[in-house]
């Protein structure tokens, strides 16, 4: 697999810092999930459980290992300093200044280990005015203006059902950040410090928003481009039973969705805008509401016309090209239920399910083990409380 061989310190929780560790894991990291011993990870025990644990817990936490250990004492601080010696990576998401003040940050890290890779997620990056400010997914997006880009065409904003800000500013561009870190390092023997911001994550996924404004001067609202909802080719309709997605931008797509659904005269209107755009709006809108999604499929297969369903969680994944793409892996995958399945594919190195998601410290003696100490030290830190 191509990442075998990498070995990855986890401390982060919930969201952003497992998902991102979830894909390295998924491509053959050993990745070590270190959960302090007052409740670890809080998004096992965040309902609904499944057998022992969150069911959200187990797609986000497949082929990782799990170690108990306390950070605050002595012996735990030591046996995660020991582990450090032997890592690649380490990704953690406190708020900036907490593993200076537990003698672990990067720079005691560094001491132990010239090569290994700190990835810090946070909200606002490890410094500015906001760096000690508490804030979750919603207060991203909303500083980082796409909460303000999302909403219904009387300006009215609506909170999006993915975590944008979690996910795509925090995970994945962690992900980024710690793979190109290693490329450096295999170029030089050195590590480096990753700062990974989610608002900064954020307000990077604007650039064609940001491209238009710093041009125009204008900043737009919801509905207020091209891309969210300003113009016909580009929005949502109503249909019988739920609604239609249009993304019909370029003008041969719009022109052949305009014939197959019986208006012809409205080719030129793509782009009609303002109170035009409300007229075609309304008039395409009636043409869907005649049938509903299925119907809509079956009388726009094989057209190229960017119009698809607005499916439901309960439909996505009986969904064909869902299905096909196995993006729903059977339970025992991952956990005693269904787990999503991966987010790319690789030709020769594919990524797989090679154990659940860890039991709460399942691998403290394996893991101290393989860094060195023998039974007798590990029964002494387990009967102080240092690991459990």
């Amino acid at each position: 697999m191509p990442l075998s061989g990498l070995r990855v310190l986890d401390l982060t929780r919930l969201l952003p810092g497992p998902f991102c560790t979830m894909v390295f894991a998924d491509l053959g990291a050993d990745v070590i999930k270190v959960e302090d011993l007052s409740g670890g990870d809080y998004i096992r025990w965040t309902p609904p459980l499944q057998g022992d644990y969150s069911a959200m817990y187990y797609t986000l936490n497949r082929n990782k290992r799990s170690i108990r250990l306390d950070l605050k004492a002595e012996a735990g601080r030591e046996a995660f300093l020991r582990l450090v010696e032997t890592a690649d990576v380490v990704v953690e998401s406190f708020r900036p200044g907490v593993l200076d003040r537990l003698r672990v940050g990067y720079q005691e890290l560094r001491r132990r280990n010239r090569g290994v890779i700190l990835c810090s997620i946070s909200g606002y990056g490890q410094d500015g005015p906001y760096r000690d400010r508490a804030g979750h997914d919603l207060n991203y997006i909303a500083i980082g203006g796409a909460l303000g880009m999302t909403g219904t065409r009387d300006g009215t904003v609506a909170m999006p059902g993915v975590q944008v800000g979690d996910i795509g500013g925090g995970a994945m561009s962690a992900a980024i950040a710690v793979l190109a870190a290693l490329h450096h390092r295999e170029r030089t023997g050195e590590g480096q410090h990753c700062d990974v911001s989610m608002l900064d994550g954020v307000v990077t996924w604007l650039s064609l928003h940001a491209a238009r404004y710093f041009f125009e001067g204008h900043a737009p609202g919801p509905a207020g481009t091209h891309l969210n909802g300003r113009h016909p080719c580009y929005n949502l309709y109503r249909c019988a039973d739920g609604v239609m997605s249009v993304g019909a931008l370029e003008p041969k797509f719009w022109a052949a969705l305009v014939e197959a659904l019986g208006v012809p005269h409205l080719a030129g209107d793509a782009f009609a805008d303002g109170e035009d755009a409300d007229r075609v709006h309304a008039e395409l809108e009636a043409v869907f509401l005649r049938r509903t999604r299925a119907q809509w499929v079956e009388a726009l297969a094989g057209r190229d016309v960017c119009c698809e369903p607005v499916l439901g969680l309960d439909e996505v994944f009986d969904h064909e090209q869902v299905r096909h793409r196995h993006l729903q892996l059977e339970a025992g995958s991952g956990g005693p239920g269904p787990v999503l399945g991966f987010p790319f594919r690789l030709s020769a190195t594919p990524p797989a399910v090679r154990r659940p998601a860890p039991g709460y410290g399942e691998h403290t003696r394996e893991v101290l083990l393989e860094a060195g100490y023998d039974a007798a030290a590990i029964e002494a830190m387990l009967a102080d409380g240092a690991v459990a």
